[in-house]
């Protein structure tokens, strides 16, 4: 960096006491250097505290990063104006608005499809004759196909124009979800086929869209646009159980659910093709003076992410989430409904009979309203906490989950005894659990340059669906499947195996949490290092370059790059 050089210096040892070399860095006045300083920062902090308290300002030679090289204080980055966004990205202010809109709109509209299912789930068990384990498998195969795909559109999407890659996807779900409407009885392999190229055009929208976002905004804007879009997710999957019953309530036939979101589905591809343009990648984070960043092969990809502790721990809380979601999605209306019939508020769901029960619209609602409360909570007690706390995000997600746990074991647990506290519970544990979703995808944009954003979306999308919700609702069906075979034949034996098959969904919940507190150890040196290599001041490492050589105890010594930026 310019006008910036360091040395090692050994002080003044006393008698019989070696000393530790002292990290020193040193610039000339006329690089604008404030004087000497030393390496900010203790070891020994608890990982909980503010790691330090000095103001300093930006180091010489690295305008706009936030904090010095010796400083871990992590401070919000410089917003550029309006003006300046605009000529960075190509986009206006209210265009940038309009395309976020668009794209929460097709969000919206992508989780609504996902949870139509769900919510008309008993009338697709009585129409196939299938049981609990071939329910689960509906949604286990949509989210195995969603999931396979994810890494290929997460490689197109670094490198290929995102418009039209979402356009064509959006257009393909459509048509598959519009055709697996008129599947007869028999076929019922079809439906599970259908469902599975329904992943198509949802992979090549999740993994994209969020980082069209990321090029358009940074810092707290970012983190605001990013609620707004991640409100869809609660608020479709919501809408997703109404639409499914009130559709099949004002048709008389649940197959009309299915063929709502497909004619949405064709408004999304024109808005997406008449309004969305494509900023370019990571210009907004970058300073004119900076080199553009250039694509990396696959496989350097793969290994840069691998090696990011924050990326791949957030991922692994994530997992949780989408165990605990999947899981409820899926099973919630039918255990309420069967909750009801137990309690002998609601008559039983007979073979031939349209399964009657306002369940569904319930917990949708539910679903909607906790969607919208969770992710505001989390994004604004993130966004206060991190000016005190830069590890504030990991651990306001880790509270979020840790807190969810008890509730929704009690959820499950009352359900025999009052269905008004079921879903008291119900309510409570899905507001911290929704307290999530914005901030994960927040701490990914900034952990992980914008070269390989989508990829990082595709290999979270990954892992959090194959250990998460592309298992767990075949899993917890097989769970009551397997209970019932120990039990006479009855509508309480039905309720008791999904009851104690839902309370691992807790369990799971907890173990997210503690992953989360682990990513709060190395979320500041990983954002450092990520926003050094945009500003191109970190070159890339290659697999043999991640270490330095130091003077210590008298001898050269290689120490990780990390322990120096930390």
């Amino acid at each position: 960096m310019t006008g910036f050089s360091a040395s090692w210096r050994r002080p003044c040892c006393s008698a019989g006491v070696e000393q530790q070399p002292v990290w020193h860095r040193r610039w000339d006045q006329s690089a604008g250097g404030r004087g000497p300083g030393t390496m900010a920062g203790s070891e020994h902090e608890p990982f909980l505290s503010q790691a330090d308290d000095t103001a300093d300002g930006p180091a010489p030679g690295a305008p706009g990063f936030p904090g010095s090289l010796a400083n871990p204080k992590a401070e919000a980055p410089e917003v550029p104006d309006p003006e300046k966004l605009q000529r960075i990205t190509g986009v206006s202010a209210a265009q940038s608005a309009l395309i976020v809109a668009v794209l929460c709109y097709i969000n919206l509209l992508n989780y609504m499809d996902r949870f139509t299912v769900a919510g008309v789930l008993p009338d697709i068990e009585q129409f196939f004759d299938i049981g609990d384990s071939s329910s689960g498998l509906i949604q286990t195969v949509f989210i195995s196909s969603y999931m396979v795909l994810a890494p290929v559109f997460g490689y197109l999407g670094d490198r290929y124009n995102r418009k039209y890659l979402m356009c064509g996807g959006i257009a393909f779900w459509s048509l598959v979800t519009l055709g697996s409407s008129f599947i007869p009885r028999e076929q019922f392999w079809l439906l599970l086929l259908t469902r599975g190229l329904v992943g198509v055009g949802e992979a090549s929208y999740s993994t994209i869209a969020p980082t069209l976002i990321a090029d358009l905004f940074v810092a707290d804007q970012r983190s605001r646009m990013l609620s707004v879009f991640y409100f869809a997710i609660p608020v479709g999957s919501g809408l997703g159980y109404i639409a499914g019953s009130k559709v099949k309530d004002v048709a008389g036939d649940w197959h009309w659910a299915l063929r709502v979101t497909p004619g949405l589905g064709v408004v999304a591809v024109l808005l997406l093709f008449l309004v969305v343009r494509e900023p370019p990648r990571g210009a907004v984070e970058r300073h004119s003076d900076s080199p553009p960043l250039n694509p990396t092969s696959w496989r350097a990809d793969l290994r840069a992410l691998a090696r990011n502790p924050s990326f791949v721990l957030s991922s692994l809380g994530f997992t949780a989430v989408a165990f605990v979601t999947g899981s409820l999605a899926l099973w919630a209306p039918a255990f309420l409904l069967r909750s009801r019939v137990v309690l002998g508020e609601t008559p039983p769901c007979l073979p031939g009979d349209s399964c009657s029960s306002s369940d569904s619209l319930v917990f949708g609602l539910i679903t909607c309203v906790t969607g919208v409360l969770g992710v505001g909570l989390g994004v604004e007690v993130s966004r206060r906490l991190r000016h005190a706390n830069p590890r504030a995000d990991p651990l306001v997600c880790a509270a979020g989950l840790l807190g969810s746990a008890p509730f929704l074991f009690l959820s499950v647990a009352c359900a025999r005894g009052s269905i008004v506290a079921t879903y008291v519970f119900i309510f409570i544990g899905e507001t911290l659990l929704s307290m999530n979703w914005a901030i994960v995808a927040d701490i990914l944009l900034y952990v992980v340059i914008p070269t390989r954003r989508s990829t990082a979306e595709a290999f979270q999308i990954v892992l959090a669906h194959l250990l998460g919700d592309a298992g767990s609702p075949y899993l917890i069906g097989l769970m009551s499947d397997r209970l019932r075979r120990n039990w006479p034949p009855s509508f309480l034996s039905e309720f008791r195996a999904l009851q104690f098959s839902l309370m691992l969904c807790a369990f799971v919940g907890a173990l997210g949490g503690a992953a989360f507190l682990g990513t709060a150890i190395f979320i500041e040196g990983d954002r450092r290092r990520a926003q050094l290599h945009v500003q191109g001041l970190l070159p890339e490492a290659g697999p043999e370059d991640d270490r330095i050589v130091v003077p210590q105890r008298g001898r050269s010594t290689r120490v990780p790059v990390s322990s120096v930026l930390i």
